[in-house]
């Protein structure tokens, strides 16, 4: 395995592990005024990273392609609602039902790839998806009023990755282009927040002014370092080590944050991570196949 490859999917992963205690610093600040300046912030810091790695042509060309553009719209609007039901998620207290929706995303590529895609399910992930459902059940039967959020990220980044697997779109550019479309919006946005009187993001202080700031390097930097990863490491090998970024959040919330982790949530959590061991068995014995064939 390129270790180049594997530091740098480690490296992103573990930024996005760690995403709540970003996000908690900034508790007080309105979900909706952070994902403005996420969006704002990002931008110039893309724009930058393209221009070093020459891509700018590829920026300019898909905003000039009207069907290209078209599923650049969808994902943007896919991504935003990502985002801000997971910062809302952070900074009200639900790091675990963040968590466990990103812990879901894998298995539901699955399900959307067997539908969508009509990509074939062999009995072993038929059986990790089965046990996948059993464990959100179970969370559905006690937590019902922070359900909504595991599955609200779960299904609007797995529809997200289904629209980017459409449009043939780097990640990068890709990425530069969505916060591109949403910049207006999130210009009035920030505008209007700046605008309404004293309150405690933009101009509250400067602390927040730079944390604000910093959500654009959050979002650009550990998408670049997984490009890098994706272009020189296995995916399904990039697969497996996703799963490190829901366990930061969990271990987050449970030890840093202090989130009850009830008997009903430990099962539900104990079947996804049972499903995702068969899932990740399976993956790797395909693998290993493929290396032998």
């Amino acid at each position: 395995m390129d270790r180049g490859g594997l530091a740098a999917a480690l490296g992103a992963y573990t930024i996005w592990g760690f995403m709540p205690v970003f996000f908690r610093q900034m508790s007080t600040v309105p979900a909706l005024e952070i994902i403005a300046h996420r969006v704002i912030w990002a931008v110039p810091l893309l724009l930058g990273i393209m221009a070093v790695r020459r891509q700018l042509g590829e920026y300019r060309a898909v905003l000039s392609q009207w069907p290209l553009l078209r599923w650049m719209l969808a994902s943007s609007i896919l991504i935003s609602i990502n985002w801000l039901v997971y910062v809302w998620a952070v900074n009200n207290g639900q790091i675990l039902a963040a968590s466990f929706g990103y812990y879901l995303n894998p298995l539901l590529n699955i399900l959307i790839g067997t539908l969508f895609l009509k990509e074939k399910l062999n009995q072993t992930q038929a059986i990790a998806v089965a046990v996948a459902m059993v464990g959100v059940a179970v969370m559905g039967a006690d937590a019902l009023d922070t359900l909504w959020i595991s599955l609200s990220l779960a299904t609007s980044f797995g529809i997200y990755g289904l629209v980017r697997k459409m449009a043939p779109v780097g990640s990068v550019p890709g990425l530069a282009i969505e916060t591109t479309v949403l910049l207006p919006v999130a210009m009035a946005t920030a505008f209007w927040f700046a605008s309404s009187g004293p309150h405690p993001g933009w101009g509250s202080d400067t602390n927040t002014n730079w944390l604000l700031i910093a959500g654009g390097a959050i979002t650009a930097i550990p998408l670049l370092l997984f490009a890098t990863a994706a272009r020189r490491m296995d995916y399904s090998a990039l697969g497996f080590i996703q799963y490190v970024g829901p366990t930061i959040q969990f271990f987050c919330g449970v030890i840093l944050f202090d989130e009850p982790l009830t008997t009903t949530r430990a099962i539900s959590f104990g079947l996804i991570w049972f499903a995702l061991a068969i899932f990740s068995w399976d993956a790797l014995r395909r693998m290993h196949a493929g290396r032998q064939a």
